[in-house]
């Protein structure tokens, strides 16, 4: 699955399990427009978007943790000099992904398996660790240092941002790191379950196209002789252990964009939705002083 694509769902997994919203599809009372009536006529007002499975998360959580879950998806290509991430933020991810890649045993080993999941998240609970104590709770600067680094990926490869975020990635970096070190507080779980999520999504969409991957690498469990013979069942499991349900197809197949394009759909509009969400907490929380 190409970069851009693993981004997007990263973003829009985070969207259906923090985000509780929901979207009116049907137009408002007095506002008769005959077109929509007739279009939307039988179908519910409003439509929800996410899951809210995550307690206490608010808006500016779900549109946080859509960015650095987005990063996060990006990170199992580490392990890959040429994929999009080493071409983030020249020359220091270009250096990051050949030091990853010799150490996880090249592309889809190591990053892409259920040991790379666990690593990512260890660092991300480690980084959260470090803290400076302040009057208002505690500053959360390796979170934040982390986030600047992840959005900033997210930044540089999202397609569907604006233009002045993906040229300037490091500034939407640098606000919403800060945003994270200074809100986080000492809900540092849900920034590392952002970080786990990214990870996991980039492999099951690798999972969906040929090639798949080695949920347990460093072991190799070998499929049953004559298995690999097998119409259809054949292309599921390969001799090196690696797993795959190719649904679709080869990486940047049609099918892999028609996808992408409903991905991405969902992660733009639950991002919207968190950030005017977001923007009336803040104005509300003014106005109260």
């Amino acid at each position: 699955m190409m970069g851009p694509h693993h981004a997007a769902c990263g973003a829009a997994g985070w969207v259906l399990i923090a985000a509780d919203h929901q979207l009116p599809i049907r137009p408002p009372a007095g506002l008769e427009i005959p077109v929509l009536q007739t279009a939307t006529a039988g179908l519910p007002e409003t439509l929800p978007l996410g899951f809210g499975l995550l307690d206490g998360i608010t808006d500016l959580g779900v549109l946080a943790g859509a960015v650095v879950a987005a990063g996060a998806a990006l990170l199992p290509d580490a392990d890959h000099h040429n994929a999009s991430i080493a071409h983030s933020l020249p020359p220091v991810s270009e250096w990051l992904c050949r030091v990853i890649g010799r150490i996880s045993g090249g592309h889809r080993n190591g990053t892409h398996s259920l040991l790379g999941v666990g690593a990512f998240m260890l660092v991300a609970w480690l980084l959260s660790r470090i803290s400076v104590p302040v009057e208002s709770g505690a500053l959360q600067i390796g979170a934040g240092a982390m986030t600047v680094v992840l959005a900033s990926f997210a930044a540089k490869t999202l397609h569907f941002l604006p233009e002045a975020a993906r040229k300037a990635p490091w500034l939407l970096g640098l606000l919403l790191g800060g945003l994270v070190a200074v809100g986080l507080g000492e809900q540092s779980w849900w920034f590392v379950l952002a970080v786990g999520l990214g990870a996991a999504v980039h492999i099951a969409g690798d999972m969906l196209t040929d090639g798949g991957c080695n949920l347990l690498w460093p072991v190799a469990l070998t499929p049953p002789k004559g298995f690999r013979r097998l119409p259809v069942l054949g292309a599921l499991w390969s001799s090196g252990g690696r797993m795959a349900l190719p649904l679709l197809g080869r990486s940047g197949s049609a099918r892999e964009w028609i996808a992408a394009v409903a991905v991405s759909a969902v992660a733009a509009v639950g991002m919207l939705a968190a950030l005017v969400g977001a923007l009336g907490d803040g104005v509300r929380l003014l106005l109260a002083r």
